[in-house]
């Protein structure tokens, strides 16, 4: 873990200050056929769900574009198999929609150097290889107020897939907000090492709701965590989607995307012939992130001042990481007056305080 942060700061330091790409050519709307290759299965419910409803709203925005889309496609060399079939098909673009797919999309870009490739959530660009993700954190930042006013005990449960800097980072936006709404709350973390496993997930939920917490949040691909608040009638904040048809009663709200405006914005650029590799990392003020509508047990001043801190980020005076900021030993990570390099947020490896839990090695 640790050398895969090193390696994370400095390939950032790098590529942010920006490679200078050429641009593509532009190609014509019926010769694009983009391939979207995904994860997991388009009815998750979540993280795969939400960009198969990036994709039809691209397809929507340009009626002369016809994409395909594989599913359930694992993190290995199965990906690469798939991006090399797509591009006998005829895709001139494709979308690998998750980190792990990183090193298969360098290879098979080295060999078909005319077509372009998007990664979601990478680091690594190239000649014909572009990045794109969210801050989703400033959104899990807003679900913590609602989390944080919420809670009467104090203690709210939190579901994680993986101990990478992207759900690390999550969890501690998370906390912040919680922290801000109620200096009181903890949050405490199980991993389960999945994306997608509704049952490990929903074994992990249940086991934190047994310790005793009022509320759950989730990093995680299904709707196993509201389904297991619903049943033990407690909150939850859910994400990637409104997850609120899996808790009708309990759900409070959620962090979700909008992967539509990268393919869209994508797929215009290649008409145009204006593409051309960048790291995207859009946030609440462009829309790509945002909170699901709220739960009708979500009083209106808790909503007043989600509004208040969102308009705070989305005008630039002010974002999570933003010091000061403490670890869980109460330690100063970041000063009163300085913030979180992307680079910085895009690498954490540490928790904030609030957290209880710990991050395996």
């Amino acid at each position: 873990m640790k050398r895969f942060v090193v390696l994370l700061v400095f390939v950032w330091s790098v590529t942010l200050s920006g490679a200078a790409y050429a641009a593509f050519p532009a190609i014509p709307a019926e010769k694009i056929n983009p391939g979207f290759v995904y994860i997991g299965p388009i009815g998750d419910g979540g993280w795969t769900y939400m960009h198969e409803q990036g994709r039809l709203a691209m397809e929507k925005e340009f009626p002369g574009v016809k994409s395909t889309f594989v599913e359930s496609i694992p993190e290995g060399p199965d990906a690469a198999r798939v991006f090399e079939t797509m591009i006998r098909n005829g895709s001139k673009v494709i979308f690998g929609t998750t980190f792990g797919y990183m090193d298969f999309v360098q290879e098979v870009a080295k060999k078909y150097p005319d077509t372009i490739f998007m990664h979601c959530s990478g680091y690594k660009d190239a000649p014909n290889v572009g990045t794109y993700f969210g801050r989703m954190y400033q959104a899990r930042y807003l679900s913590g107020l609602v989390a944080g006013k919420m809670t009467k005990k104090n203690r709210i449960g939190y579901v994680g897939a993986h101990p990478i800097p992207e759900v690390i980072r999550g969890i501690n936006a998370f906390t912040q907000g919680v922290r801000k709404a109620n200096p009181e709350a903890e949050v405490q973390v199980i991993w389960i090492f999945s994306w997608l496993d509704p049952g490990k997930e929903k074994e992990a939920a249940k086991a934190l709701i047994d310790s005793g917490v009022d509320i759950l949040a989730m990093h995680a691909d299904t709707g196993a965590t509201p389904q297991a608040a619903e049943e033990a009638g407690i909150y939850v904040i859910g994400y990637n989607n409104d997850m609120s048809a899996y808790a009708p009663t309990k759900h409070l709200t959620a962090p979700i995307w909008d992967w539509g405006m990268v393919y869209k914005e994508t797929i215009g650029q290649v008409i145009k012939g204006t593409w051309q590799p960048s790291h995207i990392w859009y946030g609440l003020k462009e829309g790509m992130v945002a909170l699901a509508p709220y739960g009708k047990d979500v009083p209106d001043l808790v909503k007043a001042l989600v509004d208040v801190e969102k308009a705070k980020i989305v005008s630039g005076e002010w974002d999570v990481f933003h010091g000061p900021v403490k670890d869980q030993s109460g330690e100063v990570k970041v000063p009163e007056g300085a913030a979180m390099t992307d680079g910085e947020m895009l690498s954490m490896n540490w928790f904030v305080e609030g957290v209880k839990g710990d991050i395996p090695k």
